[in-house]
């Protein structure tokens, strides 16, 4: 991941001046042992169920978003694995701007193949660190430990299951669910993590319960 944030210091090594724009506010990466058990299981129970276990693509999933794509007429993102996302997010950096079917189908298929050869070289957990420290989380937040400190001004290391919740609901849409300017969206979306959580087995009743009573907004 890139996008990082200039630092200035003076000659004592005194932070002087913080150069931040859009695409580069990186300011560290988080390490795999600072992140919570409880946010790891979060966003793979949401965007990549059967992570642990897969090549780099999901079978099950490219099938299910195929049928969609037929029904609607257009190929939704769907299917993607983690692994294809951190390679979407950070090689194919241009997907927005996508403008036809066919590219669209190109930048998948190209995305599949390079997700099982990264996966040949590339632990899960390192997989899965990276796609954590850059993902987008809104407010111009690259990676959980900017979006921990925008969101809750704490360290990743601190964060409740509420709070992991919370996050792993942004990504499908940082505008959408984000959790400062539209709540109610990521309260919505924060419901289906934890339910996922449950169904899944990271969770039990009595946490779930206790993270759906959480006024984690009001913070």
């Amino acid at each position: 991941p890139d996008g990082f944030m200039t630092t200035v210091y003076d000659a004592e090594g005194n932070v002087i001046e913080k150069l931040v724009r859009s695409g580069s506010n990186r300011s560290s990466v988080a390490k795999y042992e600072d992140l919570p058990e409880d946010l790891i299981d979060a966003f793979v129970a949401l965007e990549d169920s059967r992570f642990w276990t897969h090549n780099g693509i999901d079978i099950k999933g490219i099938l299910r978003a195929g049928s969609v794509a037929l029904t609607n007429g257009g190929l939704t993102e769907g299917g993607s694995t983690i692994t294809q996302q951190l390679l979407k997010n950070n090689v194919f950096t241009n997907w927005m701007e996508e403008n036809s079917f066919g590219s669209k189908v190109e930048r998948k298929l190209q995305e599949q193949y390079l997700a099982m050869e990264l996966e040949k070289q590339m632990s899960k957990e390192l997989i899965l660190l990276n796609y954590l420290n850059s993902i987008n989380l809104g407010n111009n937040t690259l990676g959980v430990k900017a979006a921990t400190q925008r969101y809750f001004n704490k360290e990743v290391q601190d964060l409740t299951l509420s709070e992991c919740a919370v996050l792993a609901a942004i990504t499908q849409s940082p505008t959408k669910y984000n959790p400062i300017r539209n709540p109610e969206n990521n309260a919505e979306r924060r419901e289906k993590v934890l339910k996922n959580m449950f169904d899944q087995g990271y969770i039990s009743q009595e946490e779930w319960d206790e993270a759906l009573a959480d006024p984690v907004y009001d913070r």
